[in-house]
């Protein structure tokens, strides 16, 4: 059984007074009207207290069973789904996203959870290699090596901004801790506490229902960059899983570095997402091309990490049809943004680029009046977007930047400085030009995939799948660890440690590492995967019982 370690409310409930912490409310961003129901900020005291359960309550967890563990994802998901029409509707009042995209959104979120609990099932997600002894080997004979892995300890999950669901309290880096066999403590984004506190009831009763281990989940509330601070200083923390802003994760990255124990955080911190259309393919197909790319900036009002922040072309008379269409066409689509101070930021940041030397308005002079924001395409020749790193930054909302270059080497010079990003993306030409395409984009692919963590062609960034091949992170700014993924099944691995066994008697080795392989999964035995048993290679010795 597992407690959320905090003074928690019902988001229709009243307001009485607290009196150990204040108490807040959530805001409809369609007219700023603040919702029924009040949250606690969580106290110093909650905070030590959900830690400190966290921590206690690590080997148990990591003792759980898989089929167990997996059973609890699989009861996550039947909860959420349970009261799914409660959990979206409060989620659309928090948010503005909508019905359809954030019910879609609860589809990813509990899809998630499933594809984790598969895992489980499957269980070679350990990684067992193993090396048997070689005592005849000469110079010097080798040990019997097997390593695996183990869960990390209890991980600090921070809800974002601009998916209640899929990257909040039961999303992905919530649920690949709880697969690896890590206690898990959320922050909620203050954007959308009720949406966080319903689906928190649902990972309880889960909990509850397949008898995970006390403290095994805790949700805190606040609004305050003290309050996930104070969590990710707290000794028991282990690893850090955060979606959101640069400032956000640089800032707890801070924290975990300047801990006596040094911790470590994976961070998504959005990027800029370059989308190279090349010459063959703005002649062949540039108005599709456009419309693709007005409806990737302005989905969401733009707020997406993988948003199409900066648009590269030659400059000619073919960039010049599709970057009208886009101006056009993006023109359409604005709307609510998350919160106040997101829009406030979009606003000031379309503003500096308006006003940036070199850089030319083509859709949008203004961001929107009232609680709206209007999408705006900029336009900068590749010499001064080169010379202006502030270019290079992400405008997080409904807006691009198309960079027009002089030249193939001036496209190429562009490439080459991109800074670092969860994707990349090339439109190629579909008929008789695209072997010229192709060429170039052969040239230009070493500096993509030095500067992503995805590369794409003929498509939009916007829409992450979620499957085992999904890598979702990039080389920095846009993650703290490029080699780190929050989408798909490699997720798991952050917080995972491996652990290597050397002459350890087969009865004090884990299951993933025993001789006959009781759990019979995939692993690297001198050299070979098999999933099958393994024989004692030492002569004459006793088979192990390692039943």
């Amino acid at each position: 059984m597992t407690d959320s370690s905090t003074h928690q409310h019902d988001p229709a409930a009243g307001d009485a007074a607290r009196p150990d912490g204040e108490r807040f409310h959530a805001i409809d961003p369609r007219d700023g009207s603040r919702l029924e129901g009040a949250f606690d900020e969580a106290t110093r005291d909650e905070i030590r207290a959900a830690g400190d359960r966290a921590g206690a309550a690590a080997p148990s967890v990591a003792a759980v069973p898989t089929a167990r563990r997996a059973e609890f994802l699989r009861a996550i998901a039947r909860h959420i789904e349970a009261n799914g029409d409660a959990i979206v509707r409060r989620a659309d009042r928090e948010t503005a996203l909508g019905l359809p995209r954030l019910q879609g959104e609860l589809a990813r979120t509990t899809g998630q959870l499933r594809m984790f609990a598969a895992l489980l099932d499957d269980g070679s997600f350990v990684g067992a290699r193993i090396d048997t002894a070689l005592p005849d080997r000469r110079p010097l004979p080798r040990p019997d090596l097997r390593r695996t892995t183990v869960p990390i300890g209890p991980v600090a999950v921070f809800g974002a901004s601009n998916f209640p669901l899929a990257f909040s309290v039961a999303g992905g880096d919530t649920a690949s801790a709880l697969a690896a066999g890590c206690p898990v403590v959320v922050k909620a984004h203050p954007a959308h506490p009720g949406t966080s506190q319903l689906v928190a009831d649902a990972i309880l009763a889960a909990a509850h229902e397949t008898g995970m281990p006390d403290g095994t989940f805790a949700l805190l509330q606040g609004r305050t960059h003290e309050t996930g601070g104070e969590l990710v200083a707290h000794p028991a923390i282990c690893a850090v899983g955060f979606t959101g802003s640069f400032g956000g994760g640089t800032a707890l990255m801070r924290v975990a570095a300047a801990r006596e124990r040094p911790i470590p955080v994976f961070a998504e911190m959005g990027s800029t997402n370059p989308v190279f259309v090349l010459p063959g393919a703005a002649r062949e197909r540039g108005e599709a091309i456009a419309d693709a790319l007005a409806a990737s900036v302005t989905q969401g009002v733009g707020q997406f990490c993988t948003n199409p922040g900066l648009v590269i072309a030659l400059d000619d008379a073919a960039t010049d049809g599709w970057t009208a269409r886009l101006a056009e066409r993006a023109a359409s689509g604005g709307g609510a943004m998350l919160t106040s101070g997101i829009l406030s930021a979009y606003r000031d940041g379309v503003t500096a680029r308006s006003t940036t030397p070199g850089v030319r308005v083509i859709a949008v002079a203004d961001a929107g009046t009232g609680a709206t924001a209007q999408p705006a395409v900029h336009e900068v020749d590749a010499e001064a977007f080169l010379g202006d790193t502030a270019l290079h930054d992400e405008l997080f909302g409904p807006a691009t930047l198309v960079v027009r270059c002089a030249d193939v080497a001036e496209l190429q010079r562009v490439a080459a400085h991109m800074p670092g990003s969860l994707t990349a993306t090339l439109h190629l030409a579909l008929g008789e030009e695209r072997d010229a395409d192709l060429e170039l984009a052969r040239e230009l692919l070493p500096a993509l995939v030095a500067r992503a963590g995805r590369v794409l062609v003929d498509g939009v960034p916007t829409g992450v799948e979620v499957a085992p091949a999904m890598h979702h992170g990039g080389p920095w700014p846009a993650s703290s660890d490029a080699r780190a993924t929050s989408v798909g099944t490699a997720a798991i691995e952050r917080f995972l440690r491996p652990v290597c066994f050397q002459d350890v008697p087969a009865a004090l080795l884990p299951e993933a590492l025993r001789d006959h392989n009781p759990l019979g999964i995939w692993r690297l035995v001198d050299g070979t995967w098999t999933d099958g048993g393994i024989e004692p290679r030492v002569a004459g010795a006793e088979p192990a019982d390692d039943s």
